[in-house]
C-alpha cells in the first residue's frame, strides 16, 4: 500500500486535524507497517477500537481476520476456552471441540481490549503463547502453532496495576512494544465538528438530518466530554431524532448531553398561554445556570419557537378533523377546507397513520 493511500485511509478513519490526531495517525502508520506487539492506552470511549481497526486495514495482515475480545467482559471461568479453544469432553458442557480466538486470528491480528482486566492466572498462560507462539486448547495435548499479530488497548494505569501485583511486569513488556495514547476529546476540541460531521454523514437516510450552527459547535467546544468521542457520537445521534431537519442551537446543546432529554424538549416546544415569551426565555436560560437573555432575543430563536407552536397546531388541528370524520381522510380535508391529496401530504409530514376507526385515530410519534 502506497504512502498516499495510507494517508487516505487513515484520514478517513481517525476524523481531526488537530496537532494530536496528525500524531496520533503518523504513529498508527509507522505502526501498521511493522509486525511487533502494539498497546493502545487512554480514556473510555477515546476511540481505541477505531486505532486497532485502522492499523490492520494498512497491514500486511489486512486480509486475514481481525478479532476483537473485550478481557472485561468474558467470564473468567470461560476465557480460557474462548481464546485459546477447548477438545470435546474437556469440561462440563464442552459437547464439542471448539476453536479459540487465537486460532481462528491465525495470519491476521487479535485486538485484546481491556486488557487490564484480564485474570492474573491467565496473564501466565497469554505471556507464554506470545513467547512460543503455540496454544493448547483446553483438554487437549496437541501443540498447535499460530501466527498472530497482537494489539491491546487498556484505560487503566497498567504501573499503578503492575505494583499492586494485579498486571504481570512481563506481559507488560512483552505486549507494550510499540505504545499509542488516544488523546481525550477535550484535548482536541476543535475536531468537535469534524467528528459531528462524520457521523452524521453515518446516519440513515431515513430522515431530515440536522443542521449544527457556528454558535452550538462554540457551545459544544465549551465542555469537558468526560465520555470522550462516545458522548459526543450519542449527542449526535439524540440530535438526529429531536431535532431532524432543524438548526441546532446554542441552547439547543446542554439539553443533548443531559441524561434524560425529554423535559427540556417539553419546556423548549410550547410556551404557555399565560406566560410571556420574555418570561418563557428567561426560565430556559435558569435551567442551564446561564443569566436571562435581554429581552430583545435574536431572531432566529423567535421563529424557530413560532415555527414550533405553529407545527403542533397544525397537527392538533389535523387529529381533530380526522377524529370528527371518524378517519374518513376526504370528509376531514373539506372541514378544514384543503384538498385531499394536501391532507395526506400534512398527515405524512406528522406522522399521523390513515384508518376509518374514530378510536385508532393516532400518531406514529406521539
Amino acid at each position: 500500500m502506497t504512502d498516499s493511500k495510507i494517508e487516505t485511509m487513515l484520514a478517513a478513519k481517525l476524523i481531526g486535524d488537530s496537532p494530536k490526531m496528525q500524531q496520533l495517525r503518523s504513529i498508527v502508520s509507522f505502526a501498521g507497517r511493522c509486525n511487533s506487539s502494539i498497546m493502545i492506552t487512554g480514556p473510555s470511549g477515546a476511540g481505541k477500537e477505531v486505532v486497532a481497526e485502522a492499523i490492520h486495514a494498512i497491514s500486511d495482515r489486512k486480509n486475514a481476520s481481525n478479532i476483537a475480545v473485550n478481557c472485561g467482559a468474558m467470564p473468567e471461568q470461560l476465557i480460557e476456552s474462548e481464546l485459546f479453544g477447548h477438545e470435546k469432553g474437556s469440561f462440563t458442557g464442552a459437547v464439542s471441540r471448539h476453536v479459540g480466538l487465537f486460532e481462528q486470528a491465525s495470519g491476521g491480528t487479535i485486538f485484546l481490549d481491556e486488557i487490564g482486566d484480564m485474570p492474573i492466572d491467565m496473564q501466565v498462560k497469554l505471556l507464554r503463547v506470545l513467547e512460543t507462539r503455540i496454544v493448547n486448547r483446553v483438554g487437549g495435548n496437541r501443540d498447535i502453532a499460530v501466527d498472530i499479530r497482537v494489539i491491546t488497548a487498556t484505560h487503566k494505569n497498567l504501573s499503578d496495576s503492575i505494583r499492586s501485583k494485579a498486571f504481570r511486569e512481563d506481559l507488560y513488556y512483552r505486549l507494550c512494544v510499540v505504545p499509542i495514547e488516544v488523546p481525550a476529546l477535550n484535548e482536541r476540541l476543535e475536531d468537535i465538528p469534524a467528528l459531528v460531521d462524520h457521523f452524521l454523514k453515518n446516519q440513515p437516510d431515513s430522515c431530515p438530518l440536522p443542521v449544527f450552527t457556528a454558535e452550538a459547535f462554540a457551545r459544544m467546544q465549551r465542555y469537558d466530554w468526560p465520555g470522550n468521542v462516545r458522548e459526543l457520537r450519542n449527542a449526535v445521534e439524540r440530535a438526529c431524532v429531536f431535532f431532524s431537519g432543524e438548526q441546532v442551537l446554542a441552547e439547543d446543546v446542554a439539553k443533548l448531553i443531559q441524561s434524560n432529554i425529554a423535559p427540556c424538549l417539553a419546556e423548549r416546544a410550547i410556551p404557555q398561554p399565560h406566560q410571556s415569551e420574555n418570561a418563557v426565555q428567561d426560565s430556559s436560560a435558569a435551567l442551564h445556570g446561564e443569566a436571562p437573555a435581554p429581552h430583545d432575543a435574536p431572531r432566529e430563536t423567535i421563529v424557530r419557537d413560532l415555527n414550533v407552536h405553529l407545527q403542533h397546531e397544525e397537527r392538533r388541528i389535523i387529529m381533530a378533523a380526522l377524529d370528527s370524520s371518524r378517519g374518513v381522510v376526504s370528509q376531514a380535508a373539506r372541514s378544514i377546507n384543503i384538498k385531499r391529496t394536501t391532507l395526506i401530504d400534512k398527515m405524512r409530514k406528522h406522522n399521523i397513520q390513515q384508518t376509518t376507526d374514530k378510536s385508532a385515530v393516532c400518531s406514529i410519534s406521539a
